[in-house]
């Protein structure tokens, strides 16, 4: 006893029996040693001795001491909690010191410039629970997407929302502090720095942050502006998601708009006849992209397959336009003729696009005829019997998915902007719609793969990636 008082080495035998810990996963030879190379003891993992050492004892002090993967979790939850909270205090603290007329316009304008970062945030979490849905499941997303073995897995996904995460609000944060404290300058920097951030992280040429991932969603990107090719399943695929991301575009224009006119942190802005504001022309002009992108993919469709359903599509997408434009013209018109005639007329239009858009989602992109194979999960999971073959998982999204539909349309309308959280609400909620979208529109491509393509071996379990598969090929890239 006195010798381990004063630092002499405890003997740990490598055949004594180890007690496992919860969280540690040792697996033990018939020797009695970890197949790993560590024995786990109160949470650490210590080495054990290799073949060349005579001794069976190993001086404590001398290992090195190595934190278990659950204790890592718990200590990088605790502080996202930590800093959660601390964002939430230090903006809430910094708004209250503002004047009680200045709060509003204030958090309007920082809202503006941080809720299409926040949205595509979102996004990216849920493209990544599809993901982790889909590698389960029957489908093979990898052949739909045509994408590489080493393309990023949901786990990457989640990498890159976490700290989205984390980086989007701590900038609103600081953003709020520096302008309730006078510094005005500093905290104008803020969203200027933040853009530019992502900018450059989505063009640096060189071999880092995934360089083929980006490379194929900026491409992708390019075909979807310039469909001047034969349109792919990936190239509709995110054409059908940037029209539930108009109203992000949108605001990422005025965003921009206000710092290339230096505007940030002021309130010259919200003047409705300035450059940047409210009657703005391009904001109806950005909200109308992404459908206009789609109808040209749809008539290019048609140009090269001559399917009538390619210009059946194209329809749905043109009843958009009229939603957006005849919004925007209550800016330009007398009150009189707004109320008499172009209201009516914008309902009219909302309650097509709404109807129309709805058909289609449940009739074509999904195809009630195969529901019923939705969510089929490879090996038992807890998701199977939650969703697989429940008739109130249908219900559920067919409902959500009409109700969400129309007050899509709420969003596209340019003079109902101005109540920023309820847009935002809507925004949030659009999102969630394209997110249940996905899952039925993938696997409905994938049926069609399977029985137009039965004596081609399709099976997901070879063609998957395995989780343990990090690295980027050269050839590799992502959507």
């Amino acid at each position: 006893m006195s010798s381990s008082m004063f630092g002499t080495p405890l003997p740990v035998s490598t055949n004594s029996p180890i007690l496992r810990r919860a969280g540690s996963k040792p697996v033990f030879t018939e020797q009695g040693h970890s197949e790993s190379g560590y024995i786990s003891e109160e949470g650490f993992f210590f080495p054990t001795e290799g073949d060349g050492m005579k001794s069976g004892t190993l001086p404590l002090h001398s290992v090195a001491i190595m934190p278990s993967p659950i204790l890592l979790w718990r200590l990088k939850v605790l502080l996202f909690l930590v800093w959660g909270i601390s964002c939430c205090k230090i903006g809430w603290d910094s708004v209250m010191r503002m004047s009680t007329d200045l709060q509003d316009l204030f958090l309007y304008e920082a809202f503006l410039y941080y809720n299409p970062l926040l949205l595509v945030t979102l996004m990216v979490w849920l493209w990544g629970i599809n993901l982790w849905v889909f590698s389960q499941s029957t489908v093979n997303y990898s052949k739909i997407f045509d994408l590489d073995h080493s393309h990023l897995t949901h786990q990457e996904i989640w990498k890159c929302a976490t700290w989205m995460t984390i980086i989007v609000p701590t900038s609103m944060t600081a953003y709020l502090y520096l302008y309730s404290h006078g510094e005005v300058s500093l905290a104008a920097s803020q969203p200027v720095i933040l853009y530019a951030v992502v900018l450059m992280v989505l063009i640096f040429p060189f071999d880092i942050f995934y360089l083929s991932s980006r490379y194929y969603f900026l491409r992708t990107l390019y075909r979807i502006v310039l469909p001047l090719q034969a349109i792919t399943f990936s190239d509709f695929f995110l054409a059908d998601i940037l029209t539930s991301m108009s109203k992000v575009l949108s605001d990422l224009e005025r965003s921009i708009c206000r710092m290339v006119n230096r505007q940030v942190a002021t309130i010259a802005w919200f003047e409705a006849d300035s450059i940047c504001g409210s009657h703005s022309l391009a904001i109806p002009l950005v909200l109308v992209f992404p459908y206009l992108f789609r109808l040209f993919q749809c008539l290019r469709q048609y140009k090269d397959t001559k399917e009538r359903t390619s210009l059946l599509n194209a329809i749905k997408y043109s009843t958009a336009i009229p939603v957006i434009s005849i919004s925007a013209l209550k800016y330009h018109v007398l009150h009189e003729t707004w109320t008499s005639f172009l209201r009516p007329l914008w309902l009219m239009s909302s309650v097509i696009n709404s109807s129309y858009s709805f058909y289609w989602d449940v009739a074509r992109d999904w195809d009630l005829s195969v529901f019923t194979r939705i969510f089929k999960f490879k090996n038992p999971h807890i998701c199977t019997n939650i969703l697989y073959g429940r008739q109130l998982v249908y219900y559920w999204v067919i409902s959500s998915n009409l109700i969400l539909r129309c007050t899509w349309t709420y969003k596209l309308s340019a003079h109902l902007r101005h109540n920023y959280m309820t847009v935002f609400t809507i925004t949030a909620l659009e999102i969630v719609r394209r997110f249940q979208w996905v899952f039925f529109r993938v696997e409905n491509e994938w049926n069609k793969m399977t029985s137009a393509k039965p004596s081609i071996e399709l099976s997901s379990t070879d063609d998957t990636p395995k989780e343990d598969e990090r690295l980027l090929g050269a050839g590799s890239h992502n959507i």
